[in-house]
């Protein structure tokens, strides 16, 4: 179960965030609007919330699950693998600070996005992609095992994140998409799948037996009430437009 959240609102400097969408520039009016529903949607997930202000230095900077891990027993800052986001980690420590006692750090030359970290339990899958590399992962099971966690690596081919295309949603069920349908490393799971035409849906997050999904997705929608969850749905389309999407929001721990 999770009791609090972090959140940083978005910047107006998003118009110029990282990008292999196609959908055009966000509105960051709209961006602003969607991000309060988020917030009050965690909030209903019975999370206590804290909101950052927005950082016009750092246009991604409102995807803070990136720039940091949370377990159970410690605080991992991560070494984003876009350079653009490197200093973002600074500002996000000192938050941390005040919720964690035990802080780690993934070092160059390792690189790590926490939107490649799925938490299934006390072990950590760890997608090695474009923002997570192999040092950084060896850095992180290092870490975990530190602390009696542990950590596996798997291969990414088709999506920026691990968390693009797959959801533990804990009782052994994960919602995947794509790829991650037929991973060997997922073959013990209760598996929802997500159409291919609702392939954003895959990020979504399991919040204290609640599910947040992003809106505009019948089929995942009624997929996961299939399968006995509440759903709660969001629009969060101005995210989108910047590969974002329900995970890359918030910390939950």
């Amino acid at each position: 179960m999770f009791s609090k959240a972090i959140v940083r609102k978005p910047s107006k400097s998003m118009v110029k965030g990282l990008t292999s969408a196609s959908l055009g520039k966000p509105d960051y009016a709209r961006a602003l609007i969607q991000h309060a529903e988020y917030v009050k949607a965690l909030v209903q997930c019975g999370l206590e919330v804290k909101t950052l202000a927005a950082d016009e230095q750092f246009p991604d900077s409102t995807f803070v699950e990136d720039v940091a891990l949370l377990t159970p027993d410690c605080a991992i800052i991560t070494n984003p693998g876009a350079e653009s986001r490197k200093g973002e980690t600074l500002a996000i420590q000192k938050v941390i600070q005040t919720f964690y006692t035990d802080i780690e750090k993934i070092e160059a030359p390792g690189t790590m996005d926490a939107g490649d970290v799925m938490m299934v339990g006390r072990h950590f899958y760890i997608g090695l992609s474009g923002r997570t590399n192999q040092k950084g992962a060896r850095q992180l099971i290092a870490i975990l095992e530190k602390y009696e966690l542990s950590g596996s690596t798997i291969e990414l081919n088709n999506v920026l994140h691990l968390k693009t295309g797959a959801a533990y949603l804990e009782n052994n069920t994960l919602a995947v998409c794509g790829e991650f349908v037929s991973k060997q490393e997922f073959e013990g799971f209760t598996k929802i799948v997500i159409p291919g035409s609702e392939s954003y849906a895959a990020n979504c997050v399991w919040i204290n037996d609640r599910v947040i999904l992003p809106a505009g997705h019948p089929q995942s929608c009624e997929l996961l009430k299939q399968a006995g969850y509440e759903v709660i749905e969001v629009d969060v389309s101005e995210f989108e437009k910047l590969d974002g999407g329900i995970s890359c929001l918030s910390l939950r721990f």
